[in-house]
């Protein structure tokens, strides 16, 4: 298959092709891989590939195609997938979470969420790369040997913490990949490389079997795409509880998929554009945020200006910390004990490494302080939402930036504090579970794309896909790419 036929079509394109016979799921493989190999020096996206075990799975899916031409086997049937390289397990792929302590492990089983990818039909064939523990906005672990660097620009970052998730579906190596988002994730690279970046509700995606909720609740698991459809058809595949699961998000019946079809009814927008922080926003992201805005109210919705609830910023940002911390903490015990080693810098970087110590300041009842912090939050923000149907932010406070400049060399207060004023707009969601995407609509002068975001009710998946299928369809972005994906 010719790159330039590959990157025509989005995930749900490829696999209907499969399906039709008009391609194999091993051309598909060469085609990702073969645009793998052409950008990856110059981007440094993906990490741990599992190429023969791969060719293996295309045979396979080749062959279970001829034999049985009635089989459906799942929407995305061949299409290549990378996982992201932070907590999510599947049988063959190694699984470093971005650390030296990690490196060489392999993983010998599938958790839930790998499962019903793999169900969907999707053929993994390695890893992207993520910032250390998933722990920064941009994605320069040094297990990987070099940062990932944007598709659009490569003096600067993709973002994190799926920064290689983003690169690589920017750069045209696949039309969608795994990504996960506890306090921006999924929406910072989204931003930075031109994409579609949902956040689901929490525990919209499985979590287990292993695994209860991640960094308190603040983590879930989803996709970076090209096409709004392709988000929302990974999702009617992987959602729902999984057995043992400690809550689950508000049912959702029928297909994310099928409201491109359905009429949106005019919204009440209420836009925000200063802050958390207090701090100035770029020029860019605030002349993103209004013509977001001005097209908004060209398709029907009414935009209400107005600011977050009174949620204290620093206290906040302390509480986060703490239970971004704790769950470091943890991983970095387990590392650790897995291979009889104590933490030390040649295993792990600075922030981390003295993330592990401010953990370990704080006693139980802190992290209890903490939790209830972000419940509170959570609650402001769920009154907050009753005065509009979706919220409007820019999704970041600047344009992407430069590689190094959230580098992990510092300590990890002073690092955490920094990166919180670029993702301001962001993990407020995280603590409330709300679903938020970032949405591709504006590019600067520098031609960077600038993202914005659009937040929902809680459960309101619907609502905030049925808004950007319309918004596709007024501004399409799908054949904006990146100078390194022709």
């Amino acid at each position: 298959m010719k790159h330039e036929d590959y990157i025509q079509h989005d995930g749900l394109g490829l696999g209907k092709l499969v399906q039709n016979n008009d391609i194999t799921p091993e051309e598909l493989l060469d085609a990702a891989i073969s645009q793998m190999e052409r950008v990856q020096p110059a981007i440094n996206a993906v990490c741990w590939p599992e190429i023969d075990m791969a060719r293996d799975q295309a045979k396979h899916m080749s062959q279970t195609l001829q034999t049985d031409a009635e089989t459906s086997g799942g929407q995305f049937y061949g299409v290549p997938m990378l996982l992201k390289d932070l907590g999510l397990t599947a049988q063959g792929l190694t699984l470093t979470n971005g650390s030296r302590l990690f490196k060489g492990n392999k993983s010998s089983w599938d958790n839930e969420l790998a499962l019903r990818l793999r169900k969907a039909g999707f053929n993994f064939f390695g890893r992207s790369t993520t910032p250390e523990f998933g722990v920064n906005c941009t994605t320069e672990a040094l297990v990987y040997g070099a940062p990932t660097r944007n598709p659009w620009n490569t003096a600067l970052s993709s973002g994190g913490s799926s920064g290689g998730a983003a690169a690589a579906v920017a750069s045209g190596i696949l039309p969608v990949a795994h990504a996960s988002d506890g306090g921006g994730s999924i929406r910072i690279p989204a931003s930075c490389c031109g994409l579609f970046g949902l956040k689901p509700t929490r525990m919209r995606n499985p979590m287990g079997p292993i695994t209860g909720e991640g960094w308190g609740g603040l983590g879930v698991e989803h996709v970076i795409s090209r096409s709004v459809r392709d988000s929302a058809a990974v999702l009617d595949a992987t959602h729902g509880t999984d057995a043992g699961a400690p809550y689950c998000a508000p049912a959702f019946t029928g297909r994310y998929q099928d409201l491109d079809k359905t009429d949106l009814r005019p919204l009440r927008i209420g836009l925000i554009t200063q802050s958390p922080s207090g701090l100035p926003i770029h020029p860019d992201c605030l002349a993103g945020v209004q013509d977001a805005a001005k097209l908004c109210e060209t398709l029907g919705h009414h935009i209400l200006p107005t600011e977050l609830p009174d949620i204290d910023y620093e206290a906040f940002g302390h509480a986060m910390r703490l239970i971004v911390a704790a769950g470091t903490a943890q991983a970095v015990r387990e590392g650790c004990d897995l291979h009889n080693v104590k933490p030390n810098l040649d295993l792990l970087e600075i922030s981390i490494f003295t993330a592990v110590d401010f953990a370990k300041r704080y006693s139980a009842v802190d992290y209890a302080d903490a939790i209830v912090l972000m419940h509170q939050t959570g609650r402001k923000l769920g009154h907050f939402m009753k005065d509009y149907d979706v919220l409007l932010t820019s999704t970041l406070t600047s344009p992407p930036v430069e590689i190094g400049r959230y580098a992990a060399n510092r300590d990890y207060v002073t690092h955490r504090s920094d990166t919180l004023k670029f993702t301001a707009f962001l993990p407020y969601f995280n603590a409330s579970g709300q679903p938020a995407m970032s949405v591709p609509l504006y590019w600067n002068s520098e031609s960077l794309p600038i993202g914005v975001q659009f937040v929902g009710d809680a459960g309101r998946e619907d609502l905030l896909f049925r808004l950007a299928f319309q918004l596709e369809q007024a501004r399409p972005w799908f054949d904006r790419l990146s100078p390194l994906a022709h």
